[in-house]
């Protein structure tokens, strides 16, 4: 009766019991999540960079956008509210 008890109490509370199993299944899970969002974001960094070094048109948007800058042959327009 002793040993059933000792390894019933292994098996609900020991180092790999069923609780910290379910533990580190969640854990993994929200690791793949976590996981899957940073492989997008790679991706997404990836496609950026390859714009960048293949065209100018994608750092002339940046250029504008982050900067402010306009071409030589453009006219500056700022309407104020």
């Amino acid at each position: 009766m002793l040993v059933l008890v000792v390894l019933q109490y292994q098996i609900w509370f020991g180092k790999s019991s069923v609780r910290a199993i379910n533990a580190l299944e969640t854990e993994l899970e929200n690791q793949r999540v976590n996981n899957t969002s940073l492989e997008e974001r790679n991706h997404q960094m990836e496609i950026e960079v390859l714009d960048l070094k293949n065209g100018l048109e994608a750092v002339e948007e940046r250029a504008r956008a982050e900067l402010g800058l306009i071409g030589q042959d453009e006219t500056f327009y700022l309407i104020v509210d």
